[in-house]
């Protein structure tokens, strides 16, 4: 009778189940993006390659998308002196985002 969510009238219990089971298969796929991007040695964070796998969900190219992330990182060297400082002060490997 009463399947609707305490959080919202308009959400039932089972439309909360599935969005928690959405953000449960986006955090493990993003888990896997992350593993591959280091395997690569990429520099690349868990945030920008979210960013990138957002922007690649509502159509950007790829290609494209690698092309520019390859020439902010050709860009800003210090990106990665940055991060190995980091790395050699804290005791901990850093990833280092291209974008700003």
């Amino acid at each position: 009778m009463y399947n609707r969510c305490a959080l919202s009238p308009e959400i039932t219990h089972n439309d909360f189940l599935m969005d928690l089971e959405a953000a449960r298969t986006a955090r493990e796929s993003l888990e896997l993006v992350f593993q591959m991007s280091n395997i690569l040695d990429t520099g690349l964070d868990r945030h920008t390659l979210s960013v990138l796998v957002a922007l690649c969900d509502v159509g950007l190219n790829p290609e494209s998308l690698a092309a520019v992330v390859k020439e902010f990182q050709r860009e800003s060297p210090h990106n990665a002196s940055t991060s190995d400082s980091l790395a050699s002060t804290t005791g901990t490997a850093q990833t280092a985002s291209p974008f700003p």
